[in-house]
């Protein structure tokens, strides 16, 4: 099973912390990513992400992140069946919006 986690330890563990090289992936949308999206994360959309999961290294840590946490948990479910080693998938669960609540850097349509 990947990992769950939450903004404040993304936070911690990913941008302030020591974990090497990672991919952060937005599967939300374009024009949801586009209106508003947290700072680094690369738009794949859970749409297009069977056709295009071949751009996320198998090699480096992965963190999903969409709106809530729904759709970034089955884009790590489908990585987890194409082979991804579970121990470098996480699901930000809180989301964009719980990122945001937390009152977080985010970029908007426009920045």
């Amino acid at each position: 099973m990947y990992t769950d986690i939450n903004s404040e330890d993304f936070r911690e563990q990913f941008l302030d912390g020591d974990l090497g090289e990672y991919q952060f992936i937005d599967v939300r949308e374009e024009d949801e990513h586009a209106e508003v999206h947290i700072p680094g994360a690369v738009n794949i959309p859970l749409s297009e992400f069977a056709a295009r999961f071949d751009e996320i290294s198998e090699d480096a840590r992965v963190a999903l992140v969409c709106n809530t946490g729904v759709r970034s948990s089955e884009a790590a479910l489908f990585l987890l069946g194409m082979g991804y080693d579970q121990d470098l998938i996480y699901n930000l669960e809180d989301g964009t919006k719980g990122w945001m609540n937390k009152g977080y850097k985010v970029e908007t349509r426009g920045d």
